[in-house]
Parts: C-alpha cells; sequence; structure tokens
C-alpha cells in the first residue's frame, strides 16, 4: 500500500479521508498548511500527494510547483482535490505539475483508483529507469 502526504485544511475533512485510506491499508500523514506540505514532502517521502488547491496560507498549485520544482520531490506524484471542478482549474492543476484531479466531495472509490493508477504509472517508470 501507498504512503500518502493529504494536505487539506479542512481538519473534518483531513480526518474523514485519512481514516478512510488508512482502512484501505494505506499509511497517511497529513498537513494542513502549504508550508507543512512543503516539509513533509521532504521529509516523509511520500508515495503520493492528494493536494487541496484552497489552502490558507500557500495556495495548492503554488506548493505543487515548489514540489515538482526540488529535484528531491518532484518525481512525487500529485493529485489536486477541489471544490472547484470547471475545466479551467483541471487545466491549472495539470500546469502546476499535478497528475491527475479528484473534485470535492470525494468520491472514494474514483480516488482509490486514481492513487493506484498513479502509482502504477510511477512504479512502472522506476522500473524502466
Amino acid at each position: 500500500m501507498a504512503h500518502i502526504l493529504l494536505v487539506e485544511d479542512n481538519t473534518d475533512n483531513a480526518r474523514a479521508l485519512s481514516r478512510l485510506l488508512t482502512r484501505r491499508g494505506h499509511t497517511v500523514v497529513c498537513a494542513e498548511t502549504g508550508q507543512q506540505a512543503l516539509t513533509a514532502a521532504n521529509d516523509d517521502g511520500p508515495d503520493v500527494i492528494l493536494m487541496d488547491i484552497g489552502l490558507p496560507d500557500i495556495d495548492g498549485l503554488e506548493v505543487t510547483r515548489r514540489i515538482k520544482a526540488d529535484p528531491a520531490t518532484s518525481d512525487i506524484p500529485v493529485i489536486a482535490l477541489t471544490a472547484h471542478a470547471m475545466a479551467d482549474d483541471r487545466a491549472a492543476a495539470v500546469d502546476a505539475g499535478c497528475v491527475d484531479f479528484s473534485a470535492k466531495p470525494i468520491n472514494l472509490p474514483d480516488l482509490l483508483g486514481r492513487i493506484q493508477t498513479v502509482l502504477e504509472t510511477r512504479n512502472r517508470k522506476a522500473i524502466s529507469a
């Protein structure tokens, strides 16, 4: 299973999603701010990051740009989580470096499928490198 960094400023949402992911066998570390996310991405070495876009200090798109610009974290796949699910929002997430996008409220089976796909893609790249 995966080691997941969940970046979510809403404590109730973070707790609920973390619990659901943990029940599915994943290890979850939570960050509530962009700065905490940057620190956790470097310190915890997650397999995948679930990134809320609307964060209180540094928005999730900028956090993703910084993660992707840092050679130590650039290969960590980031899946955007947002209540804003318009085509422009998806394009902005991809432009920032997100590999996928999941709209809130979260559909758990869909998100689990996205996580699995991202991890399989990452593993294939690692094997072929």
